[in-house]
């Protein structure tokens, strides 16, 4: 009688066993959570400024882009002044990220800050603008030269390749400032009746620099100005503001790049000639996408290679497009980049 108990008990007590296993793994399962949560790539997002309008952009795209990756950003903005743009990555890496983007104030002192992320053995790659001298992961940027070159052919087309030209130029020694430059000169250079009377650098790429720039040259030169080919909208928007003094708006051919909201108002209105449009939204997603795959130890694809002045560095190009009062709609609202309303001055469809 006692064996037979024994006999019927065993399946029980091995079912029991069997249960209080399962419901082990299934704890130590949920308990694994916040550690796989704790692998998540954290990438440390450095702007040089926020006082400029597509930089908002910039931010936004990057942080939509890597919550889709599935990856975390510590997000700073530097006032474009070099000691905070320090001392914000300072903050970033004790946050211990495991990969760093930055666009810096400068190029050139931009190195030290690559040096300390290096020490702490956190790749970097140099976001629209290059880092020279140092020792980056990869430089992803929109096409500069090529927005540069779109600008002078439109500047050309315009003029039948002759006249007064003035390139309003960005900060010293700021690679996208020099790119855009280069562009430029790429093309006008084949038009011996062109003559650049002006290329002048503008700090901070000042409106109010620019405005000034323009002031002085076309009293030097009697007005006699055909085109100005600014590195950015903003020192156009100084441009347009020097040839309303002069009743000149419409009369001389106006460039900007970036697109933004007042540059293209400005075009429907007939104040500046074109933009370029150069794909925020695209920069920052090739940022994101370069990040997680540097961040796992992966080589991620790059269009081309440029020497930082320490070793060539892999280059990622996004797209740019000439914007004029014909293809607006299209580039500008369709696209979604600004809306109608603010564009047109109402609303769409009225």
């Amino acid at each position: 009688m006692v064996r037979n108990t024994v006999r019927l008990t065993f399946p029980i007590l091995l079912a029991l066993g069997i249960y209080i296993s399962m419901g082990a793994c299934t704890r130590k399962s949920e308990n694994s959570t916040p550690t796989a949560e704790a692998k998540k790539i954290k990438i440390g997002f450095v702007l040089a400024t926020m006082n400029e309008e597509r930089y908002v952009k910039d931010r936004n795209y990057f942080e939509q882009a890597a919550k889709a990756a599935g990856a975390e950003v510590e997000f700073a903005a530097c006032d474009d002044k070099v000691e905070v743009q320090t001392s914000k990555v300072e903050t970033l890496l004790s946050k211990k990220i495991d990969v760093l983007v930055i666009q810096p104030v400068n190029g050139e002192a931009a190195s030290s800050i690559v040096a300390m992320a290096k020490k702490d053995n956190v790749p970097v790659i140099a976001y629209d603008r290059i880092i020279r001298n140092a020792d980056i992961d990869l430089y992803v940027t929109q096409d500069s030269f090529n927005v540069g070159v779109l600008q002078a052919e439109a500047a050309v087309a315009a003029t039948e390749g002759k006249g007064n030209y003035i390139i309003l130029m960005g900060e010293a020694g700021h690679s996208v400032a020099d790119e855009i430059t280069r562009g430029n000169l790429s093309v006008l250079e084949k038009h011996p009746e062109i003559k650049v009377v002006v290329k002048q650098n503008h700090p901070a790429w000042s409106t109010e620099k620019a405005l000034s720039t323009v002031e002085n040259t076309l009293t030097k030169y009697h007005n006699n100005i055909k085109a100005i080919l600014a590195n950015n909208d903003g020192m156009a928007l100084g441009a347009t503001k020097a040839l309303e003094e002069q009743k000149l708006t419409g009369k001389v051919f106006v460039a900007g790049a970036d697109a933004d909201l007042a540059a293209v108002k400005n075009i429907v209105d007939g104040k500046q000639s074109m933009t370029v449009l150069k794909g925020i939204k695209p920069l920052a997603e090739a940022a994101v996408a370069a990040a997680v795959k540097i961040a796992k130890k992966e080589v991620p694809a790059s269009d081309t290679k440029i020497n930082n002045g320490l070793k060539d560095v892999l280059v990622v190009n996004t797209p740019v497009t000439a914007v004029t009062k014909d293809n607006i709609q299209k580039e500008i609202v369709d696209s979604g980049f600004h809306p109608a309303d603010a564009v047109y001055g109402k609303k769409a469809g009225t």
